[in-house]
């Protein structure tokens, strides 16, 4: 099981402390936060896993340690600034925070005159606000700390998951839309005014289905039609976050998309 209690790190402790990944929007083992989790726990950091779930963080959690990595499951709300304050403190104990994903999402979808205020509010308050308040929480931390990459100092990378939304709204998509919008301008700020500061920041683009639990419960039809390698598949979408983060500051990516050879765009 994780362990979610922490001994404080002491950056003035003998050797080297392991480097730490705060992922938020983990849900399901099969789902693309926990396959970030994965990755960058292959690499050697330790992971802090931030999801609405307890349960599913524990499950997520328990599988990488079993595998050897390190996890710590933090459950809370993204657009409760009290609460990822709280986590943001307990992620700081583990050790310097190196990377920060925000992966979380509301993916409402109605008619927009079906469209409830509450429904295009909670949308806004996933993406928008929830990526606000974690990258204004995550650029603390990765500012505090600086480390050896290729020859300069950096001070990690931030990551926002994007979608196709982001870039065209049609229904019945308004709100989502709306709200993944928002964030891609708000990865594009944070990139302008912190990149300079040795902070990589960037924006992926999601732009196809994922072959995940969500899909593949919800539309078990799609996964069938969409053929070998029609949709993203998880390995491949956490490795491209990998390279994001060992890219050389010379040649930053700020925007990134992904999507199946077949996928139309």
């Amino acid at each position: 099981m994780a362990v979610t209690s922490v001994t404080p790190f002491s950056p003035s402790s003998g050797s080297a402390p392991s480097p730490v990944a705060w992922i938020a929007g983990v849900g399901a083992s099969a789902g693309l936060g926990a396959a970030l989790a994965r990755r960058f726990a292959a690499e050697g950091f330790i992971v802090a896993l931030t999801g609405r779930t307890q349960a599913q963080l524990d499950a997520v959690a328990g599988e990488i340690v079993a595998a050897g990595g390190r996890a710590h499951a933090f459950a809370g709300d993204v657009a409760s600034e009290a609460e990822i304050h709280g986590i943001a403190q307990k992620t700081a104990a583990l050790g310097p925070l190196t990377v920060a994903i925000f992966n979380a999402a509301s993916a409402v979808r109605a008619p927009t005159l079906d469209l409830s205020v509450e429904q295009f509010t909670q949308a806004w308050r996933t993406s928008a606000l929830g990526g606000f308040i974690f990258g204004h929480e995550a650029l603390r931390g990765l500012l505090a700390n600086s480390f050896e990459a290729g020859g300069a100092r950096a001070r990690g990378t931030l990551l926002f998951t994007g979608a196709t939304a982001a870039l065209r709204g049609k229904p019945p998509f308004a709100a989502f839309a709306a709200a993944k919008a928002a964030l891609r301008s708000l990865s594009q700020s944070l990139a302008r005014e912190f990149g300079p500061q040795g902070v990589h920041v960037a924006h992926v683009v999601i732009d196809g289905g994922i072959d995940g639990e969500r899909l593949r419960n919800n539309a078990p039809q799609r996964v069938e039609q969409a053929g070998d390698d029609g949709l993203l598949q998880l390995e491949a979408i956490a490795e491209s976050y990998w390279q994001l983060h060992v890219q050389h500051r010379s040649a930053w990516t700020q925007e990134l998309d992904l999507r199946p050879f077949k996928e139309p765009f």
